[in-house]
């Protein structure tokens, strides 16, 4: 059966503002999945279903190509009172990412049986652990491709994230002496300090030339070590946060952290042990993919300019899903990211509605374009 609703501007807006009353901190999303289940039956979703670990997902449409878009329903701490004020509407996940959420939703109600199918998901804990995304990745879903809703402004799609590396370094001195005659022993904070600021520095050479989107930086973000006021540490731990950019991997980053460590561990004379405690490779869309171009035409249509493709510094979603399934995936969304996680976040009403319209056109964009690429080959 093929059911075609109507979704007014005004009806949009009030839902979105619905949304919003419902707080749901990771976790803790089940009044959201339920609110979505119901209006998924209104729009004439099938396969409405809450899986095991609290994502909602529904279908639309048939035939191909077949398109995960997937938001998130939760948002990080802290309530926001929701009200209009002008142009905007405030509420805790108005930007991040309610709005984007709520426009993919209204903008795959709109597709019609033979133009492609549309998996809607609602994820969980994205904010968290990525619980939802880790679950959603396991199933065998033959998507074609994804599109994920964070906020990224009308104008601008992420085609890419960086990877990530995180070690745990610990660095052990051989004795350690009490703090008024600190010469009989190495200090292992201060040899840590030292041996980070090395690793940084080797990790990060030879990129004076490179934009921000496409720098590898490592971050010290944890440390932990001594036992007393008096006494020099002999032990201590610190934490490393490696961001890598598209055009390398973390096989080859791992390569250079073990000769470096090695190196630094010599020439310091100290002995020093790491560990890997999280790996997610970078990924980037491929440019001239069909969603790329969807979505380029989409903006241009509604928005009378070209879009820009950006890469992100940061980690997200769409590198576990675009890398397990080798996919082209993307991330768009109406709202401004430094609106995410603020104290009195917002979301301007008529950037959501050209949102809708947005992606609504880049759907059928993309079933072209898809077809066209079909033939081809």
């Amino acid at each position: 059966m093929d059911t075609t609703f109507t979704v007014t501007p005004r009806f949009a807006v009030k839902m979105l503002e619905k949304a919003l009353r419902l707080y749901t901190p990771s976790l803790n999303e089940r009044a959201m999945a339920e609110f979505l289940a119901d209006k998924c039956d209104d729009l004439g979703f099938e396969d409405i279903h809450i899986d095991e670990v609290g994502n909602i997902l529904a279908k639309k449409g048939s035939g191909s190509p077949k398109i995960l878009l997937c938001g998130h329903m939760d948002v990080v701490p802290g309530k926001v009172k929701v009200r209009k004020e002008g142009d905007s509407l405030y509420g805790r996940g108005a930007s991040d990412a309610k709005a984007p959420l709520m426009a993919m939703l209204f903008a795959a109600a709109s597709i019609q049986n033979n133009n492609g199918t549309v998996i809607f998901v609602g994820a969980v804990d994205e904010e968290g652990n990525a619980t939802g995304i880790k679950n959603l990745v396991k199933k065998e879903m033959d998507i074609d491709y994804a599109i994920f809703g964070e906020p990224s402004g009308i104008k601008q799609v992420t085609i890419a994230y960086k990877g990530r590396l995180a070690i745990n370094l610990k660095i052990t001195a051989e004795d350690s002496s009490h703090a008024s005659a600190p010469w009989l022993s190495k200090n292992a904070i201060e040899e840590s300090m030292i041996f980070t600021n090395e690793l940084k520095q080797g990790l990060e050479s030879g990129q004076e030339e490179k934009t921000k989107g496409m720098l590898l930086t490592a971050t010290l973000t944890e440390i932990t070590g001594g036992t007393s006021h008096n006494v020099t540490p002999k032990e201590c731990v610190a934490t490393m946060d490696i961001r890598i950019p598209v055009d390398m991997n973390c096989k080859s980053v791992e390569q250079k952290i073990a000769t470096l460590v090695k190196e630094i561990s010599e020439r310091r004379q100290i002995e020093a042990f790491y560990s890997i405690l999280d790996e997610t490779e970078p990924f980037e869309a491929p440019h001239n993919s069909p969603i790329v171009r969807a979505f380029t035409l989409g903006v241009m249509e509604v928005e009378h300019s070209r879009p820009t493709l950006i890469r992100k510094t940061g980690t997200g979603d769409m590198n576990v899903i675009g890398n397990q399934w080798n996919i082209p995936v993307v991330t768009y969304g109406p709202g401004d990211p430094h609106e995410a996680h603020t104290i009195d976040e917002k979301v301007s009403i008529d950037e959501y509605l050209r949102g809708i319209e947005i992606l609504k056109k880049t759907l059928q964009h993309l079933k072209r374009l898809h077809d066209r690429k079909m033939k081809i080959q």
